[in-house]
């Protein structure tokens, strides 16, 4: 996985204009894994080595807690530590079949399922060993054990965790790796995601997000873009 990069490689103003800069709390979308997260995610990533799910799984924190800044109701406490716990049981899966369970054409429920029950253990654990609140750990071993095979939504915190899950294969990190999971053009892996994405989402900000992502992604494969190199 190719780490953005952190730092400029130049400055053509010429000039420190850090000092104008606002307070990072006074813009949205800047505040990255809250500490309590940081400690599941500490226990959690272990799991994640499989099938870019550690990537995956970051960008869909992102994702989650932008979903809850428009969802002030939700349980942020519920969601971001179900979001990062979601794919830990891909890790119990044999990985040689872990592409088998969604390939396009193919694809095998039970390997879905077993992903999901899994997952549900290792979330309990994780969450047990962190002193974690038992009501909130029973929503979200709910919420992870279901979310990729059930068709309905539990509870908004369910909803929102399943939109975020499904966002992510927009980012340009989702479609690069859809595009080498199954041996695709970059125009044609942005049609089976768009197949899996739009229509399925549960909240209008996901919708929204969802056409804005693809609006991206899709300028990425014309011509012209491709052009400017």
């Amino acid at each position: 996985m190719v780490v953005p990069r952190q730092h400029p490689d130049a400055n053509h103003v010429g000039q420190d204009v850090t000092a104008h800069l606002p307070d990072p709390a006074s813009v949205a979308g800047t505040s990255g894994f809250r500490p309590g997260d940081a400690d599941v995610w500490r226990l959690a990533v272990e799991y994640l080595h499989v099938r870019s799910n550690d990537g995956h799984t970051a960008y869909s924190y992102g994702l989650a807690a932008a979903l809850c800044d428009l969802h002030p109701e939700a349980d942020r406490d519920v969601v971001l530590p179900a979001i990062i716990l979601h794919d830990t049981g891909w890790s119990r899966v044999p990985e040689d079949e872990v592409l088998e369970a969604i390939r396009p054409g193919g694809g095998r429920p039970d390997l879905v399922i077993r992903h999901e029950k899994e997952g549900a253990a290792i979330a309990a654990d994780v969450l047990a060993r962190l002193g974690r609140d038992p009501a909130q750990v029973a929503e979200i071993v709910a919420i992870v054990d279901g979310h990729d095979s059930r068709t309905t939504a539990l509870s908004l915190d369910d909803a929102i965790v399943k939109d975020a899950d499904k966002l992510w294969r927009l980012t340009p990190h989702g479609v690069d790796t859809v595009m080498d999971w199954f041996g695709l053009t970059r125009e044609q892996a942005l049609v089976l995601i768009g197949s899996r994405v739009h229509g399925h989402l549960f909240t209008e900000p996901a919708r929204a997000m969802a056409r804005a992502l693809a609006a991206v992604a899709r300028i990425d494969t014309v011509p012209q873009r491709i052009a400017l190199g």
